[in-house]
């Protein structure tokens, strides 16, 4: 038995990571952190570039999940200086057009967990 694997979808999420590692936390990191907006980053990326596939036969797919992102990430085609520049473009994209879109939203999200974390606790009278 074989399964066919999407090899693009892991590339870009770990350029993705490399890429938000070179920005600033607040609000950069911080709103990337919440997971409908990195999804929603992921998909801006994967709908702007080809997708690669490869065939992974049936013993790798018992192996455990760690074990098998360890040999995705070593089955990943290496991408020419070219592609790699052209996909953290992409990214660096994505991160302003979705911060543009929704920045009243994230303004608001990040204000409430900010507020949140720094309310005076009541315990102390």
């Amino acid at each position: 038995m074989k399964t066919v694997v999407n090899l693009t979808q892991q590339s870009v999420i770990g350029e993705i990571e490399s890429v938000l590692d070179t920005y600033p936390y607040h609000p950069y990191q911080q709103a990337f952190a919440i997971p409908d907006l990195r999804q929603e980053l992921i998909v801006f990326v994967l709908n702007r570039i080809p997708s690669f596939y490869s065939v992974i036969s049936d013993r790798h797919i018992s192996l455990a999940e760690t074990e098998q992102e360890s040999l995705l990430n070593y089955q990943l085609p290496r991408k020419p200086l070219e592609q790699q520049l052209h996909l953290q473009n992409l990214i660096h994209q994505g991160i302003c057009s979705i911060l543009q879109e929704k920045s009243d939203w994230i303004s608001h999200h990040l204000c409430e967990t900010v507020q949140i974390a720094c309310e005076p606790s009541h315990w102390f009278g």
